[in-house]
């Protein structure tokens, strides 16, 4: 018997263990995928920067009891955490998909305090790298968090994140735009064809108070990462 229970828990401490060596090891390919194009000290700031983001995602759903997995990173498509376990209610699934967001911008106001006071034009990069980031994950298109995020409103303002993710494929063509578009389309469509309500309508009821308390979060932190990414935009041209 205490062989047994030995066993076990080896086992368990071995596929924590190898959990741990998998996001790791993503998070350091990560790291040197990036170096190759913006060098190492850019590619370490900027995974970290998806990881603070992240890490908002894993402990806000750790905070109302669901099972997820630890960061996964994809060398310039992103990184994300698995939910082994749905939410039972839109209003925890906006709470869980707004902490990443949170997060991610606390982690570029870091990054652009840190600028002003040490002159850093790396450290202002990366905090525009990271507001924009979160600006984007923004959108109001699931799966990104801002779909995530509005689906308490209504899944039916995901209808305006797709002509929002086309205007930006125009304007800067990209693979992961077109990723982001095949995932999105099926919920999509569901929604115009009134046919989303797949967790049942139950799933989507929220006190109007909580709507609207998300609903202001929502909007501030777009305006916020909307602006201080326009700053940064025409800071870092003057010094071109």
């Amino acid at each position: 018997m205490t062989k047994l229970l030995l066993l076990l828990f080896s086992g368990l401490k071995f596929a924590k263990l190898s959990k741990l060596l998998f996001s790791g090891g993503s998070m350091i390919l990560s790291v040197f995928a990036y170096s190759l194009v913006f060098g190492w000290r850019y590619a370490a700031g900027f995974v970290g920067l998806l990881m603070i983001h992240e890490a908002g995602h894993y402990l806000a759903a750790r905070q109302r009891g669901l099972d997820v997995g630890l960061p996964t990173f994809i060398p310039f498509v992103g990184a994300w955490v698995e939910l082994k376990q749905q939410p039972m209610d839109v209003e925890t699934e906006a709470y869980v998909g707004i902490a990443g967001p949170v997060a991610g911008t606390a982690g570029a106001l870091a990054c652009f305090f840190l600028a002003k006071n040490y002159g850093s034009t790396l450290l202002l990069a990366l905090a525009y790298a990271g507001f924009m980031l979160n600006l984007f994950n923004l959108i109001p298109l699931s799966p990104l968090d801002g779909g995530r995020i509005t689906a308490i409103l209504s899944p039916r303002i995901w209808l305006l994140g797709m002509p929002i993710l086309i205007a930006l494929f125009v304007y800067r063509p990209s693979p992961m735009l077109i990723l982001i578009g095949v995932l999105a389309a099926p919920q999509v469509w569901a929604v115009w064809r009134n046919r989303h309500e797949g967790n049942g309508a139950d799933y989507y009821r929220a006190p109007l108070s909580t709507r609207v308390e998300y609903g202001l979060y929502y909007l501030v932190l777009v305006a916020f990462l909307a602006l201080l990414s326009f700053d940064l935009h025409e800071q870092l041209a003057a010094f071109k």
